[in-house]
């Protein structure tokens, strides 16, 4: 029999998922200009593409994430999300 794992948190886990990035999309820039942002801004970090672009090309959503908040200038302590008790995830291998 197995011990009972505890459940994982997105904030735990490793790399930032599809899902995970348009949710902070959403909490960090808000939905409706978050997300005219990930349509629109075209970003040197990501060889000239948009943020979807970018994902629909198969980036990672995490180095997609990095790219967008690093262009806008993110305070690394506001790329999480307001959530107290979310960190950054560790880095993708």
């Amino acid at each position: 029999m197995r011990a009972a794992r505890a459940p994982r948190k997105w904030w735990q886990a490793g790399p930032v998922r599809l899902r995970e990035f348009w949710q902070l999309v959403d909490e960090v820039f808000g939905p409706g200009y978050g997300r005219a942002l990930a349509r629109e801004q075209v970003l040197d970090a990501l060889d000239g593409h948009t943020p979807v672009e970018a994902l629909d090309a198969g980036a990672q959503p995490r180095d997609v994430w990095h790219a967008l908040c690093d262009a806008l200038d993110v305070p690394d302590a506001d790329r999480w999300g307001t959530g107290r008790r979310r960190k950054a995830p560790p880095p993708s291998r």
